[in-house]
């Protein structure tokens, strides 16, 4: 399964650089939000306080997910589809999408907390904590919204679809992170927020799990 796993992710990779342009778009949608928050900011003549930016930027990192995973599973044709089922083992691919949008989502999620700080200021007084947030979020969007894309892929590549049935799943997630998150702008002390944060990375743990045991049932329909 380890040879099939990196024979999928390094077929993505290659994808993703051949068609770079995929890549510059979600930056370029990235970095616009931001930008476009520093400008409503800047015409108001208003600071922006510890709330509006933890909320800003959990918000720029949800949508840019969703429009980063959405094409896991969407993009794929029904014949690769084919190809897969008859080459490599379910688990593989699913395993290989959530580790491949992982690493994706944690790259786009550092570079917009770089350029979020450098714009907008940085709140955050415990970073190392809050860059640890960021790798369990980002980790929890990939896993819960590659299951739900290749949900979506079997009703007719219906992005809007995947992100329907993602919203139930990720706002428990969500909540969890900005409510982290909040802990480390503060900077209070990491004891303090070590439930909340086990209870995130159990939450990855129980999507991960779901779409490791039900993925096989979805891509043999």
């Amino acid at each position: 399964m380890l040879k099939e796993i990196k024979a999928l992710l390094w077929k993505d990779i290659v994808l993703e650089w051949r068609h770079k342009y995929a890549l510059n778009g979600i930056l370029l949608y990235t970095f616009s939000t931001i930008f476009i928050c520093y400008l409503s900011f800047e015409v108001l003549h208003a600071r922006v306080d510890q709330f509006s930016w933890n909320a800003l930027y959990w918000i720029i990192i949800l949508f840019t997910s969703i429009s980063t995973v959405a094409k896991s599973f969407i993009q794929e044709k029904e014949g690769r589809q084919l190809y897969y089922f008859n080459l490599v083992r379910p688990q593989s691919i699913i395993l290989s999408k959530i580790i491949y949008n992982s690493g994706l989502l944690v790259l786009l999620a550092v570079l917009a907390f770089g350029v979020f700080s450098l714009v907008l200021g940085n709140r955050v007084q415990d970073p190392g904590f809050f860059v640890l947030i960021i790798l369990a979020g980002t980790v929890g969007f990939a896993t819960t919204l590659s299951l739900m894309s290749g949900i979506a892929s079997k009703a007719d590549n219906n992005g809007m679809l995947m992100a329907i049935l993602s919203f139930p799943v990720i706002i428990p997630v969500l909540l969890m992170i900005i409510k982290l998150s909040r802990n480390a702008i503060d900077g209070i002390a990491r004891s303090e927020s070590l439930d909340e944060l086990l209870t995130l990375l159990a939450i990855d743990m129980i999507v991960g799990t779901l779409a490791y045991l039900l993925f096989p049932y979805l891509w043999r329909s």
